[in-house]
């Protein structure tokens, strides 16, 4: 039986949920959109002291210090998420991609729909920044934790981008 360190903790987009395991984080999920843990085969344990590295690291993002995250992910799912969420790893910081982008960078130019499915099953978000992910056209659509959080985690990624100015001719 597989041991998860656990911790509930408040964040600016609302109350969220970690686990961990020895290897990684394995979940990072809106409180109000935890997906099921099996219990034939997974113990909880609520663990402030194990979940401290990946709670200061996330608060660090949200105050704007941190772009990106150091710590191990064990991330868990088929091949294909597995792939989706490598590619959605690589988005920079304050940065967005279409689902069409996400699907070319995996080798499946026409598997769009199935990476937002994938990006739907996303365990580790924020961390695994789905919420870079918007439609071809521009517009926001599908997050878990909501549209307006979609919108607070792109604001505060933006908020925190140093724009480059191009240098002026005979500068």
């Amino acid at each position: 039986m597989e041991i998860l360190y656990y911790v509930h903790t408040p964040s600016p987009v609302g109350p969220l949920f970690l686990a961990a395991s020895t290897k990684g984080l394995v979940r990072l999920e809106f409180e109000d959109r935890v997906l099921k843990i099996n219990p034939g085969t997974t113990q909880l344990h609520e663990s402030k002291p194990a979940l401290a590295p990946y709670v200061h690291e996330l608060n660090e993002y949200f105050a704007g210090k941190r772009r990106e995250f150091l710590f191990p992910l064990d991330l868990r799912g088929t091949e294909f998420q597995l792939a989706c969420w490598r590619a959605l790893l690589k988005i920079p910081y304050g940065e967005t991609r279409s689902y069409r982008d996400i699907a070319k960078a995996i080798g499946h130019a026409r598997a769009y729909r199935a990476v937002g499915m994938s990006n739907n099953r996303n365990p580790v978000a924020i961390v695994v920044p789905c919420h870079r992910v918007i439609a071809s056209s521009g517009s926001l659509c599908g997050y878990g934790g909501g549209l307006d959080v979609k919108r607070k985690l792109l604001d505060l990624e933006l908020g925190h981008v140093r724009p480059c100015l191009p240098l002026g001719i005979g500068a």
